[in-house]
């Protein structure tokens, strides 16, 4: 038996075009090439693709407005809030349980890669219950995804201190990427 994903559910399609209207006005990143970064104490450098992240704070701002007006959400004055603990903006996107958010978020990688080019996603949960729930979304899902977005490759991994060659992958593989 195999489960048929809706790719059209108005609240899901909704979701995902709040999600990628943050990022509006952003330059498609063609090369990949995001940045750069090294282990200078230890004298060991690779070069890494990372998301290159082009975008004006006030034309984000602008984006976030847009979006919390039409969802009927109080604008945000900034990007972060006072005393926030973050030193960089972030976002949430919040549905009812039994939604769809791990397929809006989940299919929310493949829109910013379709669109923006970014390639590197990182997915924290905060039990292994939830982790392996992610897990099986991301098999259950594989097929529709690919059928989605033209076979775009993609890999995943569970972060472990035990094999770092994952992270390494993650960091120099140039397409998309959850961690």
């Amino acid at each position: 038996m195999k489960l048929k994903f809706d790719a059209q559910l108005d609240y899901q399609v909704d979701a995902l075009q709040a999600i990628t209207e943050l990022f509006e006005g952003m330059a498609f990143d063609r090369n990949g090439t995001g940045f750069a970064f090294s282990e200078g104490a230890l004298g060991f450098s690779e070069l890494g693709l990372g998301n290159n992240l082009v975008i004006d704070s006030g034309q984000l701002l602008k984006n976030l407005n847009v979006v919390q007006e039409r969802n009927n959400v109080p604008k945000s004055r900034s990007l972060s809030e006072y005393n926030s603990p973050y030193s960089f903006p972030n976002f949430s996107i919040e549905m009812e349980t039994g939604t769809g958010k791990t397929y809006v978020y989940l299919r929310s990688i493949f829109e910013l890669s379709q669109k923006y080019g970014l390639k590197k996603f990182i997915i924290v949960v905060p039990s292994i219950a939830i982790r392996e729930g992610v897990l099986s979304s991301i098999e259950l899902m594989r097929d529709h995804f690919m059928g989605l977005y033209n076979n775009v490759p993609f890999d995943y991994f569970v972060y472990s201190s035990k094999d770092l060659s994952k992270v390494r992958q993650f960091a120099t593989n140039n397409e998309i990427q959850i961690m």
